[in-house]
């Protein structure tokens, strides 16, 4: 391969430095809202918990890399990896974050719905998905990647559709609903969030075909599916002094 480089230029004349990725993965899990962390097998930070990521091969755009050490580090299959809706988040690249070099992260964020239980694999011991309310003392800088990460999807929730990429493909108002209470951490009123559910053009669209029963005695609940829109339209606030307890 012929050397394309401008006349001049010397590579060596910089610090060199990694790049790596980190991926805040989030879905509901028996109400709560749950994040994907690896146990790490190797130092630094041996024995922690952290994020999935790891380092860019030479020839691999940040989102393949994030996709591939997804896979890699949780054994979800390369296909379902594939499939997940990542969001790019921000760069990190404070000079102290990473014991071993120099390290520049893009952090992604993903939500989605219930998947099987992973396992551990490349430099991940183990793998598991984890209450939020119990990640913390996270290697690295993974607690304020998570914090951040949190944040973002709390606030993407009230101005796009983001929410129904924690439920099935089929789904419930009422499990719509559970995502935005649980999310958010607050109680919402369940007739005015399906009056502006079904008024926000795009939003769902009903499933033709019998209703699904829920787990109470009440009338069978009709079925949902995402819509064609991305954004809403008026936003759906998250109510102010009603946090869950």
């Amino acid at each position: 391969m012929s050397d394309t480089r401008p006349a001049g230029y010397d590579p060596y004349a910089f610090e060199p430095f990694a790049v790596t990725v980190d991926l805040a993965v989030f879905t509901v899990r028996e109400s709560s809202l749950h994040v994907l962390l690896v146990e790490r097998g190797q130092e630094p930070y041996r024995g922690a918990w952290a994020l999935p990521g790891g380092f860019l091969l030479p020839r691999e755009s940040a989102e393949a890399a994030a996709r591939r050490e997804l896979a890699e580090e949780t054994g979800l299959t390369e296909q379902t990896a594939a499939d997940l809706h990542l969001e790019q988040l921000r760069t990190y690249s404070d000079p102290d974050r990473d014991p071993r070099m120099r390290v520049v992260s893009v952090a992604y964020t993903a939500l989605v719905p219930d998947l099987p239980e992973p396992r551990g694999g490349g430099d991940a011991a183990h793998a598991r998905w984890t209450r939020l309310s119990s990640a913390a003392h996270l290697a690295f800088d993974h607690d304020t990647i998570l914090a951040d990460a949190h944040s973002r999807i709390g606030a993407k929730l009230e101005y796009t559709c983001l929410a129904t990429a924690f439920c099935p493909r089929e789904f419930t108002l009422g499990e719509l609903q559970q995502v935005y209470e649980t999310v958010w951490g607050v109680e919402l009123d369940r007739p005015n969030f399906r009056r502006k559910v079904l008024a926000t053009p795009g939003f769902v669209e009903a499933v033709e075909g019998e209703p699904r029963r829920t787990g109470g005695r009440g009338k069978p609940a009709a079925l949902y599916r995402a819509g064609a829109a991305s954004a809403l339209h008026p936003p759906l606030l998250r109510p102010e002094g009603r946090q869950q307890t």
